[in-house]
This record gives structure tokens, sequence and C-alpha cells, in this order.
């Protein structure tokens, strides 16, 4: 690649779920549109170390186990013959077939792609240069766009490598399934793994500073992952912090703040990410970041430089990809001077733990506090004639509603599926907004969903 230098319209900085959906937007919108990717080819973390591959690997993982035949069939010496090539070998396929849609798009798009490192020269143009660093070229735009997602915080004291103590990217790479395992972070990306791992038969032992996993759920549903968590073979230690890691030989140590020290063949630091904004110099553009270095944006996605906008991972929460693209969406829309409507704050949220959890709206913790006059319905997977055909019991579908208006203000779910019906709740929440819309729909039978009439019913009973 020669050097060039070029005026666009638009130019998005990542190619991740946000900078796709940024780029589209604008070029519809009339924009002359450039995507600036450091890596070869577009997709961005989301395609090579975030959510496709670790989705892709618990999907595998539950086929290749045979995991939700166990019940039927109880464990079999299948899971002993799962390896690292046979998970790989989907993996690989998956991330190159979403590859080629991505890049079949943006072509069709007539959106330019270009394979460069970008950093700010001023707050209208943009330095190119290589993965050797030599200078290749320059781009201006009347309009940017900083979509460079998150990476795994690296404190400088964890000696990171890429075989027994790894960050959530390296452990993608590892070459053997470990027998034990310690994950420090009981957040989103701790419980996925772990949970994964567990299904492998790894003992795996996750630590966390909270009381609970997933602090952030409702308790009930974290009491239910929990108790499902223990039944794989997973081990949780609460309200302790890891004071020391090392390695001796090819073994991981983590000496606690309770006084115990744990040892595994894996460690998996999980405790948080970081803006990728290193390399980017937004210094030389007047962008100014928070505390932790994501960068503070307004409600229309726009920097302290107004013609430049940030969105998805790089801003900071909630870091979800479905959430990232409708920001790169409303944010394009906003810069080419469209309508646009308030960013929703009753959202799907998604976590692919085994079994897998979503959720939108409040929870009962969160009802006490504000003084709700609320009530809760329930349906439990076990008394779901779908549950015991597909052989997974565990699980729950929960309603939290007003008690006077019928209002529903928050659906939670564990179980199988989890995240293809959620949306169920949330387009009659989106609609009539009230728990009785269940009750007067017939579903198909038997499926998860009818679950939701279950809960309906269970719920207005108590009234």
């Amino acid at each position: 690649m020669g050097y060039t230098e070029k005026e666009y319209d638009a130019v998005i900085i990542g190619s991740g779920p946000s900078g796709q959906q940024a780029a589209y937007q604008a070029v519809k919108l009339g924009k002359r549109v450039a995507v600036i990717e450091r890596l070869p080819d577009p997709g961005g973390n989301c395609l090579y170390n975030g959510t496709i591959p670790s989705k892709t690997l618990r999907q595998a993982i539950l086929d290749l186990t045979g995991f939700h035949e166990q019940s039927f069939y109880g464990d079999t010496d299948e899971i002993l013959k799962v390896n690292i090539t046979d998970l790989n070998h989907r993996l690989f396929q998956v991330i190159d077939e979403e590859k080629r849609v991505i890049a079949s798009h943006l072509q069709k798009n007539s959106i330019d792609f270009i394979e460069a490192n970008a950093q700010f020269l001023d707050p209208h143009t943009l330095g190119l240069t290589d993965s050797a660093g030599s200078k290749i070229g320059r781009l201006k735009a009347d309009l940017l766009f900083i979509a460079t997602g998150s990476k795994p915080r690296h404190p400088v004291d964890i000696p990171f490598d890429d075989e027994v103590i790894l960050d959530s990217t390296r452990l993608l790479h590892i070459h053997r399934v470990p027998k034990t395992m310690i994950v420090l972070g009981g957040g989103v990306i701790g419980s996925e793994y772990g949970s994964f791992f567990a299904a492998l038969k790894t003992q795996v032992t996750i630590v966390e500073r909270e009381k609970n996993i997933l602090p952030m759920l409702d308790i009930e549903i974290g009491a239910h992952l929990h108790s499902a968590l223990q039944k794989l073979g997973m081990k949780f230690i609460g309200e302790v912090v890891a004071e020391k890691i090392w390695r001796e030989g090819n073994r991981a140590f983590v000496s606690l703040s309770n006084g115990k020290i744990l040892e595994a063949d894996t460690l998996l630091f999980a405790l948080g990410r970081t803006a990728n904004v290193d390399e980017l110099k937004i210094e030389n553009a007047g962008i100014i970041t928070d505390a932790k270095g994501y960068i503070i944006v307004n409600d229309h996605f726009q920097t302290s430089m107004p013609h430049i906008y940030a969105v998805g991972d790089v801003i900071g929460g909630p870091c979800l990809a479905s959430t990232s693209m409708e920001q790169g969406y409303q944010a394009a829309r906003h810069a080419c001077k469209m309508e646009t409507y308030p960013f929703p704050t009753f959202y799907p949220k998604g976590i692919y733990t085994i079994p897998e959890i979503s959720t939108f709206g409040y929870t009962e913790e969160e009802l006490k506090r504000m003084g709700f006059h609320y009530e809760v319905g329930r349906a439990y997977y076990r008394d779901i004639a779908k549950s015991h055909i597909t052989g997974f019991t565990h699980g729950m579908i929960k309603i939290v509603f007003h008690k006077e208006t019928k209002e529903i203000l928050g659906v939670h779910i564990i179980g199988r599926d989890a995240t293809e019906i959620i949306h169920v709740g949330q387009l009659v929440q989106c609609g009539s907004g009230k728990i009785t819309q269940f009750t007067n729909l017939i579903f198909n039978y038997p499926t998860y969903a009818e679950g939701y009439r279950i809960a309906a019913l269970d719920g207005l009973s108590k009234l």
C-alpha cells in the first residue's frame, strides 16, 4: 500500500459492531465513508477476541460433550475426548464465515476498508501507519467516529504469559484443556469462561471480591446460577481479593486476602477492561476521557469535539454488542442531522454462562430500595414440558410487575435459550406494558415461551 491522502465525509476508526453500524448508516445517508482497522480483516475485537469466539466456544462445548443429553444418558467418555483442536475447528470456521459476511457488506455499501493504525494529527486529520510503524498516509474527514472497543485490563504486577497466566484474549489460544483453573473475577467474562471449562470437567474456582457471583443480577437469579454452577463442580470464593499472583514451573499461584493460597494449571485474570485509546493520540483532537480512561460523550455520543463521536466499549458500559450497534446507528444519524430518539433504558442483557441468563428492567432489590409496590410471578423450568424434552430443567422465568397498574417492571430468566425468549417479554413491555397481556395469548406447546403465561398467572394469583 503506497502513501495515500484522501478526504471523506465520515471516517470510522474500528470495525466492530458499533463501527459497522455507524458506517452503514452514514453511507445510507449519502456520506462518503471509510473504515480504518488495524487488523487485515474487518470485525474488531467482537469477532476475533470477544463475543463471537466466546459464544462459539460455548456452543461447541455443549454440542461436543452432549451436555444437554447427559440428563438422559449420564456422563460419558465423550467429554474426556473433547480437545482444543475440536473446539478450534468450529471456532475458526465461524470466524471465517463472519469475516466474509462483514467484508461483503462493506463492499456492497461502497465503504472503503483501510488496514492501518490511526492517530489524530488534529481534530479533522488522521495519520495512518502500518503494523511496522511506517507512515502510509493521512485522511481528512468532516465527521469522525471512534469505535476502537476495549481490551483486558493489565495491571503491571500480573505476570501474564501465553500458557499459564492468561487474560480472556490469551485464553482463546491455549493448546490444551486444563485440569484445574482459577478465575479471578466473578463478573460476566469470568463467569462465562469459568462455566465453559467446568462443563469440560476442568476443576474451576472463581474468586470474587463481592459476596455473590455476578453481583448485578437479581439475587434470586444469582442463587439459581450458583446452584447450577455447583452442579458443574465449580467452586466459588466470595468476599476476598487476590493479593499476589505468580507462576512456578507450569503452575499458577495466587495468595488471597483470607490467607489461603490457591494453585492451578491455568489462571484467568478477568478483573475489568480498559478503553482502546492508548495509540490514538486523542489529545491532539482535544478529546476528554474520564478517570478510568473511557471517552466522555453526551446523549448523542458526541465527544468534547462535536464533530467527533465515540461509540461502543470505548465509552464504557454497558459493553454489549447489541447496545454498541445501537450507539453506532444513533451517532451516525445525529451526525448526519437526522432525527434520533432517546437511547433505550430497558434493553436485554445476555450472559452466556451455562446455564445462560437474560434480563431487562429492575431487579427486586432495586424496587425495594425505590419503595415500589410490586409482585412477582414465576415459572420454573421443571414445570415446563419443553425442559423435560430437551433435558435441562434447571431454570426459571421471573416477571416483576407493579401491583396496582400491572405494568411489567422487569423480566429475569435463567435457563436454556434464555437469551432468545427474553424478547417475548421485551416486546410485551414495549407494547401494552402489562403482565395481563401474557394471560391473553396462546403460546405454542411445548415451548419455553409458554413459561411467560405460567409466570403471569402465578403473579396475578397473588393479588
